[in-house]
């Protein structure tokens, strides 16, 4: 498949990995950090406050994005990763930590939204389930190669340099953008006007089938990031991140085989499929007793991701204005983060730091994923089309 943009897509692509490697790096030791520090029955609020801030900044980030450009926006969101990333160390209490996760969050509220919209702006509307399909191999990667990876630099060189490499990591993100092209024609120069936010610029109505969806499927995704360390744990595997060594895979050979899916039979149909999957992984997780049985969870989630991921953002770019795409992406970004933070508190409320709870807390996943399937199945029937 050929880009018109094709410098523009893979250098993006690469920067995106930098990006999301940065981040997931540091995150299987997360549990372990804040419990260090005495916060052990906090552990929800790592996911949580993280995904507050990346949302309340989603309003500002698409509008900026659709005003003064998309590179801006990214950068924006870079420069958060590298400064949060090298000042973790400096943490010496529960209080402190939970700012700063708060605060790393805007860099997931910025850097993706710019770069969704940039991307959609490169995509040529036929090929978006395809092409979305191999940028998020990239983000698939760097979820990856960083959650697999961090353990092992936190166990060799010790948690401060787990953070230093996180940042250096967001770095070389930065490094890559530099290469790629401003897509925004005739950006406006920043007055400070772009920062009064009105509802119009929180949600773009037209994407809003997509943002159920994506709320409803997010919610398992929270869940996961809070409780795989710990079911690692249970299991004897001191890899804190091997869960996400088994879906990184997984995830990347769905995308390879069927990223343009949603292009052929329509994105309903495939997020039918996806949507499926991801219940199945729910109630395996629900029940994972053995290192088999929670590898086998792994790879059925990477499964739904890879089907639903790439197919979520080429149905958002579909619905989306060609003038309001960075508000339409940070609505569904809005969408991710919502649902990331109910999975992640419903931790909060249902689990007890022991291997007993997780059959309960997952249940949680099981209902969420169940009504997306309902909700899809809706939209089908009562809708003439995917808008």
């Amino acid at each position: 498949m050929v880009f018109k943009y094709e410098k523009n897509f893979w250098f993006l692509s690469l920067s995106l990995f930098f990006f999301f490697t940065s981040f997931n790096l540091i995150l299987p030791e997360l549990n372990d950090f804040i419990s260090s520090l005495g916060g052990a029955d906090k552990k929800g609020l790592i996911i949580t406050l993280f995904t507050i801030s990346a949302a309340i900044s989603r309003p500002f980030s698409g509008k900026l994005s659709d005003t003064v450009g998309r590179k801006k926006v990214i950068y924006i969101g870079i420069i958060f990763s590298i400064m949060i990333s090298l000042i973790y160390p400096l943490c010496y209490s529960v209080l402190f930590f939970l700012t700063l996760r708060f605060l790393h969050g805007f860099s997931a509220g910025f850097t993706p939204t710019g770069t969704t919209a940039l991307l959609t702006d490169l995509i040529p509307s036929n090929q978006r389930g395809h092409a979305m399909g191999i940028s998020g191999t990239f983000i698939s990667l760097g979820f990856g190669v960083g959650q697999f990876s961090g353990s092992w630099i936190e166990s060799t060189f010790g948690m401060d340099a787990l953070f230093i490499i996180s940042g250096f990591a967001a770095l070389i993100s930065g490094c890559f953008l530099i290469k790629v092209e401003e897509t925004l024609k005739a950006p406006q120069k920043f007055d400070g006007s772009q920062l009064k936010v009105q509802w119009k610029d929180v949600i773009e109505p037209s994407v809003i089938p997509a943002a159920v969806v994506m709320v409803l499927t997010a919610s398992c995704t929270g869940m996961i990031f809070v409780l795989t360390p710990d079911i690692s744990g249970f299991l004897g595997i001191e890899n804190k991140g091997f869960f996400f060594g088994f879906y990184v895979v997984s995830t990347i050979f769905v995308r390879l085989f069927t990223s343009s899916l949603s292009d052929r039979i329509g994105r309903r149909e495939t997020m039918l499929i996806g949507a499926s999957l991801l219940f199945m992984a729910m109630i395996l997780l629900s029940r994972v007793d053995s290192y088999e049985s929670f590898v086998f969870a792994a790879i059925v989630f990477g499964l739904a991701t890879g089907v639903s991921s790439p197919t979520l953002f080429a149905w958002t770019a579909d619905l989306s204005h060609i003038k309001r795409r960075g508000v339409g992406a940070g609505t569904l970004f809005i969408a991710l983060e919502v649902g990331i933070m109910l999975g992640s508190y419903s931790t909060i409320l249902t689990y007890d730091n022991t291997k007993a709870s997780i059959e309960n807390v997952f249940l949680f996943g099981i209902l969420m994923s169940f009504l997306a399937i309902v909700y899809l199945i809706w939209h089908k029937i009562y809708r003439t089309s995917d808008f």
